[in-house]
């Protein structure tokens, strides 16, 4: 038997055969191996056209982005749609407008959008890396040298995108909000945005006026069935009432006219004898609004100050030690609100992969856990810090750095310890507890289907 290998020709036998296609077909192997991790690392570390980021990353970045933006809109939308029925109740109870209500919950919009941000980001980028995990693209990535740390480029991106959106919402857009919104609270309470008539009831227009109407139509524009009684200083006295009446606006923004149609009008006064009495067919009634009080100035609270207002009157001399830890206080707060944003992206990773054959939903769960308990912790500590009890540094970046650690190692785990699974002991209990659950509804069925025999 002849075989050809590259130079020469000689006589083989069939195990030296057998033995060099082995060799043959390894080598083939090798070179297909060596091509494939070739084409894969161009695929992956190409930059077409966004400089950094490869196609790789465009394709993390969508994978984020939807679950990103969709959590941050339902989280702003169950946070306003439960402020809007309370809203509704109290500008009701005020006499207000309806209208004022979409005015208030604009103003509280930056607040929640601060609170909805950092969640929209750890389930975001926590339920990316959990569909990667789960459709095995994870570990082909891995297989073909990209590390965990390269993984991490495009989370990192968008934590940083988002914590500077985040800074500039809490340092300096919502202070100038949340005065807003105390100042249409004022307003309402003041009487400021203009009370409306309650029908079936006495409304006071100022000290001296009472109204009372027993119809009301488009839109309060029409007034039927109307009682006006009305007291001078000097103990002159005026009853009216009227079929009809409707509210003119005058050139006095301090004065309306209340237009009144067929009705009986009640002039008394202490010179009188008895009191004069006058039917009409159409009479003015001018009433004079009650005078407010300007709303106070921004910054009586530490939460409509600005970053720098903060540092700034904290740092003059004439303020009080007790409100300087107060402004301290609050300006840590938000200082690390926003730090712990760089964190998420290695918080969510850690969380998103599930161990092999496990499809748990446990790493979502103990996320939203993790993040709600990193603001209450920080939320508590201000109130400590506010009141001179604790350092504000030691008090809020205190719990930050534990909190980092604990990132940290899980994040480690994770990435750099073969096989490791930060969050395998709890996957496994969690497992037994579901198994334990559903050990005991079939035996309570099985108990009912034979009471029912």
């Amino acid at each position: 038997m002849r075989h050809l290998c590259g130079v020469g020709t000689r006589r083989l036998t069939s195990s030296t055969v057998f033995r060099h296609d082995l060799n043959v077909c390894r080598g083939y192997r090798l070179g297909l191996q060596r091509i494939g991790r070739t084409c894969a690392r161009k695929i992956v570390w190409e930059r077409p056209q966004l400089g950094m980021l490869t196609r790789t990353d465009r394709y993390i970045a969508r994978l984020i982005a939807v679950p990103l933006i969709a959590t941050l809109t339902v989280a702003a939308m169950l946070l306003l749609l439960d402020k809007m029925l309370r809203l509704f109740d109290f500008v009701a109870s005020e006499g207000g407008p309806v209208s004022v209500v979409w005015r208030m919950l604009a103003n509280l919009l930056p607040e929640y959008l601060s609170l909805g941000i950092p969640i929209g980001l750890m389930l975001g980028i926590l339920l990316a890396f959990r569909k990667l995990a789960q459709s095995s693209e994870l570990d082909v990535m891995r297989g073909v040298g990209l590390s965990y740390g390269r993984l991490m480029r495009v989370p990192f991106i968008y934590a940083g995108a988002l914590a500077v959106l985040n800074l500039m919402i809490v340092g300096f857009v919502q202070p100038y909000a949340r005065y807003a919104y105390e100042g249409l609270r004022y307003e309402l309470r003041s009487g400021a945005l203009g009370a409306s008539i309650k029908v079936g009831e006495f409304t006071k227009l100022g000290k001296r006026m009472t109204l009372r109407v027993e119809q009301s139509r488009n839109g309060g524009r029409e007034l039927s069935g109307l009682f006006v009684m009305a007291r001078a200083k000097d103990g002159k006295s005026l009853a009216v009432t009227a079929e009809q009446g409707q509210f003119m606006a005058t050139d006095d923004p301090d004065t309306i006219i209340l237009r009144l149609a067929n009705g009986v009008l009640v002039h008394d006064a202490p010179g009188y004898a008895t009191p004069r009495v006058l039917s009409f067919v159409g009479h003015d009634l001018p009433i004079d609004l009650p005078q407010t009080e300007a709303f106070r100035e921004r910054g009586s609270k530490d939460i409509e100050l600005t970053i720098p207002e903060l540092v700034k009157v904290a740092a003059k001399p004439t303020t009080s030690h007790a409100e300087r830890v107060q402004y301290q206080a609050d300006f840590h707060f938000r200082l690390v609100e926003v730090a712990a944003m760089f964190l998420l992206p290695l918080l969510g990773v850690a969380l998103a992969v599930p161990p092999k054959r496990s499809a748990s939903a446990l790493g979502v769960f103990l996320s939203i856990v993790l993040l709600v308990t990193q603001h209450k912790i920080n939320q508590y500590a201000e109130s400590v810090a506010a009141l001179g009890r604790v350092d504000p540094i030691l008090a809020l970046w205190g719990p930050f750095f534990i909190f980092t650690i604990i990132i940290w190692w899980m994040y480690h785990t994770l990435a750099h310890v073969p096989g490791g699974q930060p969050i395998g002991a709890l996957e496994r209990a969690a497992a037994w507890i579901a198994g334990k659950i559903r050990q005991w509804i079939a035996l309570v069925r099985r108990r009912l289907g034979s009471a029912a025999a």
